[in-house]
């Protein structure tokens, strides 16, 4: 049996998106909260939790500021956003001009924080209990279809001129595996957030990839 790990006080990024293990993720980072977190995980080399918000904005406006402040740091209109999230890992990170970093993540390991924190510079931060991380499954042969679709999608935004820097699936590319070929279809898919984070936390990457065979079909996307 795998051994159960844990973060304490993860630093945790709600946002309006999923990130799934593998993804490519860039951000633009101009918040004081977010300025100082990500340089202290990029000197440290350790990662943050990408959550997904069900309700609130990923930008504190002034008027949430001071609700906060007369709250004493948390407030009836704070963020709302599922336990269930990602680790996302800095792969380079630039600062174009003061204030502002540009970063690139790329999804981890799966994680649930029962009970988040909101400090009072507005960050948020858990002790993570970390998720079993997908087992390693071939793609069955009724499924092959959808992992060729995938590497079409590939091939046509390599010929659109698109450069490593500018693909939305960043290598190495495992077109044999259930779970990264589902991740990689939900990264493109346009679907809820609700749905795409059912399918992140689902335990089962075959069931997760017979789901996005289904999204296919029902897209009209051939395979």
């Amino acid at each position: 049996m795998a051994e159960t790990l844990s973060i304490d006080a993860l630093p945790l990024f709600p946002l309006e998106l999923v990130l799934f293990p593998g993804g490519y993720l860039p951000l633009r980072i101009f918040e004081v909260r977010y300025l100082d977190m990500v340089n202290k995980c990029f000197k440290a080399g350790e990662p943050f939790g990408v959550v997904t918000l069900r309700r609130g904005s990923e930008v504190r406006t002034v008027s949430s500021d001071a609700a906060d402040d007369l709250a004493g740091g948390a407030s009836t209109t704070q963020a709302l956003f599922y336990p269930e999230g990602t680790l996302a890992r800095i792969t380079e990170l630039t600062r174009p001009q003061p204030g502002l970093m540009l970063i690139s993540c790329t999804g981890g390991q799966r994680f649930s924080v029962a009970q988040p924190e909101l400090l009072r510079h507005g960050l948020w931060v858990g002790n993570a209990q970390l998720l079993t991380d997908d087992q390693s499954v071939p793609i069955p042969e009724d499924l092959l279809p959808v992992a060729g679709a995938l590497a079409r999608v590939i091939d046509t935004l390599k010929a659109q001129g698109m450069t490593p820097e500018q693909m939305p699936i960043k290598p190495p590319y495992a077109l044999h595996d259930c779970a990264w070929v589902a991740n990689r279809w939900c990264d493109l898919l346009p679907m809820s957030l609700t749905q795409k984070h059912r399918l992140m936390t689902l335990d089962n990457p075959l069931v997760r990839l017979e789901l996005v065979g289904d999204l296919l079909e029902r897209n009209g996307i051939p395979t």
